[in-house]
């Protein structure tokens, strides 16, 4: 198995964690991004609204009133793990349960996951999407990386890049009932 790299370099983390990114392969899409406030309640939501999310993750303790994001009509969903760790089975599980009932529901729509930062324990749980799908480890952390720089730190390349599909080879079909393919925007 190829080792996943993790290169430091000084970013402007301010500028990462304040802009959302989407990611989408094959029928799914994700939209990665920080922790909002009540204070930025509005501008969150409209940015949420802007890339037709209906459903939000939130892996993180909560810093907001999550009634103001669902009386906008969009569902939020906590699935909380420490900072910094990679997600503990009860938590991956229930994640990917999610999605396959979403995108097989609703192909193509967008599922919001946010940390606080939106540079580990987000992108983690997106990764785990995109290598339950076929994607090599490495690749998935690559991909992500390409639009989210800083994401993941040590311990999670470690967890991803061990991490083994619990879906087989030959079933990789977990979150696909479409056509609808797409890739980074």
């Amino acid at each position: 198995m190829c080792r996943i790299q993790l290169r430091l370099k000084t970013l402007d983390t301010e500028a990462v964690v304040k802009t959302p990114v989407e990611i989408c392969y094959d029928n799914m899409r994700f939209l990665i991004t920080h922790s909002p406030t009540n204070a930025t309640m509005h501008k969150f939501t409209e940015e949420l609204k802007n890339y037709g999310v209906t459903t939000l993750v939130r892996v993180c303790d909560a810093t907001y009133d999550k009634a103001l994001v669902e009386n906008r009509g969009i569902r939020v969903l906590d699935l909380p793990y420490n900072d910094g760790a990679p997600p503990p089975d009860d938590i991956v599980d229930d994640w990917l349960d999610l999605l396959k009932n979403k995108f097989r529901e609703e192909p193509g729509s967008c599922v919001a996951v946010h940390c606080v930062a939106g540079l580990g324990r987000a992108p983690v749980l997106v990764a785990l999407a995109l290598i339950e799908c076929g994607m090599k480890n490495e690749d998935a952390v690559h991909f992500i990386r390409q639009k989210r720089r800083g994401a993941f730190n040590t311990k999670q390349l470690l967890f991803l890049e061990n991490y083994q599909p619990k879906v087989r080879a030959r079933s990789r079909s977990r979150f696909r009932d479409s056509a609808v393919h797409c890739c980074i925007q």
